[in-house]
């Protein structure tokens, strides 16, 4: 791997304090460092801007929390490129390595001791009047929910046209594997092991408490049709990006076609990540 790119959160001192660290650390071993403009003026170099890291680097190291992450992810879209995440957030479910064992991860991508974990992606399509008129690729979910002031909403949902119901909620999650642990889990869906191919559609806040999460295989495709009258109801994407609903509109999701590949530099129980993240078996 000789071309290394680099993307941090925007703003923040701590990545580019890694980032000074790094760039001479990564020449030195013969490594082409690609960074961003803004990054690379501090370093008295030139930058390129994200979707050209993306498009040319052989590898990524993502500095920051998994909301860096998931950006990142969207923006690589079907190009097969690993992507190491160094954490710089909170929890880090995806952003694994720690600050501190940053060099050593690096390291070992270097000498070839780690490994790719695939990850399932879904690809998301608004329908109105029948016309695909947007579209999206996410990582952990995509969800329909109410703004501050709208009422509870109608959804009715179908898998691979076959009705399943109408759920009378705040909305409804239809997350990934990877997505399992994040909007999905605050919501009481289940914890679903990273590398299984399936959806989880997790309603918000149902009426009919019999309503529960189901999982679905990730061949499947998901229809939800938005029977409300309101003018308050919005797609969100990965909790990052918006897009408003009106009546009648329906969302389609099924598994995308490209999938995010994560660097795995040391050996990982996932068991014992939940145990550190989650605080299982303290009181």
């Amino acid at each position: 791997m000789k071309t290394i790119g680099i993307i941090s959160k925007p703003h923040r001192k701590e990545p580019l304090e890694i980032i000074r660290e790094l760039y001479p650390w990564l020449s030195a071993r013969g490594c082409s460092v690609l960074v961003e403009p803004e990054i690379a003026a501090t370093l008295g170099g030139q930058g390129v801007d994200k979707a050209e890291i993306a498009r040319n680097a052989d590898v990524l190291v993502v500095l920051g929390g998994d909301g860096t992450m998931l950006g990142v992810a969207r923006l690589v879209g079907d190009r097969p490129i690993p992507i190491l995440g160094i954490n710089l957030g909170g929890l880090g479910f995806i952003t694994e390595v720690s600050r501190e064992r940053a060099f050593e991860a690096l390291e070992n991508l270097l000498a070839g001791h780690y490994r790719v974990e695939e990850r399932i992606m879904l690809h998301a399509e608004v329908l109105r009047g029948g016309v695909c008129i947007e579209q999206f690729t996410v990582l952990n979910d995509v969800v329909i929910n109410k703004g501050a002031l709208a009422r509870i909403m109608d959804l009715e949902t179908s898998v691979d046209d076959k009705y399943v119901t109408t759920y009378k909620a705040d909305g409804l999650i239809m997350a990934t594997p990877t997505g399992s642990t994040a909007y999905s889990l605050s919501a009481g869906g289940p914890l679903i092991y990273p590398t299984l191919h399936c959806i989880v559609l997790t309603p918000i806040c149902p009426h009919t408490l019999t309503n529960r999460p189901i999982v679905l295989p990730d061949n499947a495709t998901v229809d939800v049709l938005l029977k409300s009258e309101s003018e308050h109801v919005y797609l969100t994407l990965d909790g990052q990006r918006g897009f408003p609903l009106r009546k009648s509109d329906r969302v389609r999701v099924r598994r995308c076609a490209c999938k995010t590949q994560f660097v795995l530099p040391f050996e990982r129980d996932y068991f014992e990540v939940l145990r550190t993240k989650l605080k299982w078996g303290e009181r």
